[in-house]
């Protein structure tokens, strides 16, 4: 029996230990996150645990959910942080095969140096020891970044946003961490959404113009495009729960966008071409600019509309959407290859069922402008386990280019999520060493090791041009 978690984690074979002693110490790109800016920049110590762990985490509140814990001792107001602690302590020893139990151990062993499993057993000693060392010191975001080696982090950002806090943290130059800025404007793209007058409204505080027609709003987007490249922007993200595809005139679109902004209700077919030509009009720019796209597919967000009115998005309430994404994704991505047009793109389901969709749609459009230029984007959200990440390498292997894959991403809000990548690495370096092990491919240490170091970080590198 192997030891809980110890130094063979996911580990099996030799050659899978060799390599991860190769990786492991390797730098971290997050290239795509959900730190706040604000919290970077204000750097300030948390309270407890409960703050690093729990105040933010929609993936441990569907855990404790799960587990018929009642929401006051989730997201309520009136419940203590130990409180919460406690709860999510009981919780643990019942998420036996989930990521999270994994997760949570990695964070108390790294960052806390605490072996031992969290249950309500042992919830006090850890509560104590923990904040203890975070009362020492240690554990404001800009240090958990750098003890967790990170050199670069890509956040994401509207187009409306300020960047204020990016000037901010960029102008101290005692901070070595790059924080960049990425262009996410799905705001821009939700023409159908109740709150989209109201962000334009944003938008045009911002622009410091007003914003009557579609031409003008291409004009304000592409002003604000500049501002994110002034601010070192190299990476974009667009999300869809199904991918667009019907073309329109300008003619067209200025009538959808005129009708929009007399509050008529727009036909699905409107909203369909309007998301299509305005997300040409940005993978254009992008284009130019040199800028890595990534698309995300298939999340169906905000299921619980009563829990929605209660605690509003990213609590907690999403799922996998089923589309279907082959004809419109290559339609969508061929009409800008026809016009020179594409970006470099990564290409993320979150239905795993379109594994191999996505990992033969990359051979359609790639080019020497980059190696793999069309990436097929690990495993996310739902799929970053065990199972989720060998499949998405086992597809992409089979299909594409693994030796070439940008590797992980935290995807995260919480500032001790960073050991996600050492799982990644774990996992990646038990796929390769089992086909080692197996014969099918040789054991050349020097290539093999150049392989996944490039995955874990060299890559990513390269391909956004950091």
């Amino acid at each position: 029996m192997k030891k809980f978690m110890g130094e063979d984690f996911l580990l099996s074979t030799e050659t899978a230990l060799k390599l991860f002693d190769a990786c492991k110490n390797e730098p971290i790109f997050d290239w795509h996150c959900h730190l706040q800016p604000k919290e970077i920049y204000e750097n300030k110590t948390p309270r407890d645990l409960a703050e690093l762990w729990l105040s933010a985490d929609h993936y441990k509140w569907r855990g404790m959910r799960g587990c018929g814990i009642n929401e006051d001792y989730i997201t309520g107001k009136e419940t203590t942080p130990y409180e919460k602690f406690r709860m999510w302590a009981k919780c643990m020893p019942k998420l036996i095969g989930n990521p999270l139990y994994h997760w949570t151990h990695l964070e108390l062993q790294r960052y806390f140096d605490i072996y031992e499993p969290l249950s309500e057993k042992t919830a006090d000693a850890i509560w104590e020891k923990a904040n203890a060392m975070i009362a020492g010191g240690g554990f404001t975001p800009r240090e958990l970044i750098e003890k967790s080696n990170v050199v670069c982090v890509c956040t994401t950002d509207d187009a409306a946003d300020t960047l204020e806090y990016h000037r901010l943290i960029a102008e101290d130059k005692s901070f070595k961490c790059k924080i960049l800025p990425a262009f996410r404007p799905d705001k821009a793209l939700a023409i159908e959404a109740p709150a989209y007058l109201e962000w334009l409204t944003a938008l045009e505080n911002v622009y410091g113009k007003k914003v009557s027609t579609y031409a003008e709003l291409k004009t304000a987007l592409l002003s604000r495009i500049e501002v994110f490249a002034e601010h070192g922007c190299r990476a974009t993200d667009h999300a869809f729960t199904a991918v667009p595809y019907l073309r329109a005139s300008e003619e067209e679109l200025e009538a959808i966008f005129a009708k929009k902004l007399n509050g008529e209700k727009l036909s699905d077919n409107e909203v369909e071409a309007y998301k299509t030509e305005l997300f040409r009009f940005f993978a254009k720019e992008y284009a130019q600019r040199g800028w890595a796209t990534e698309i995300h597919i298939g999340a169906l967000r905000n299921n619980n509309t009563k829990m929605f009115e209660k605690l509003g998005p990213d609590s907690g309430y999403d799922s996998i959407a089923d589309h279907e994404c082959a004809v419109k994704l290559s339609a969508l991505l061929n009409s800008l290859e026809y016009e020179n047009a594409l970006p470099k793109t990564i290409l993320f389901t979150l239905n795993p069922k379109d594994n191999y969709v996505l990992g033969t749609m990359l051979g359609n459009f790639q080019s020497d402008e980059a190696a793999s230029k069309i990436q097929f984007g690990t495993a996310w959200w739902f799929n970053d386990n065990i199972d989720g990440m060998s499949q998405q390498m086992h597809a992409l292997a089979n299909l594409g280019v693994l030796a070439n894959f940008v590797g992980m991403l935290t995807d995260s809000r919480s500032f001790l999520s960073y050991p996600r990548h050492e799982y990644f690495r774990r996992i990646l370096c038990e796929y390769i060493g089992n086909l080692v092990e197996n014969g099918e491919y040789p054991a050349d240490t020097e290539t093999l090791e150049e392989i996944v170091k490039n995955i874990s970080f060299g890559n990513a590198k390269t391909y956004f041009g950091i």
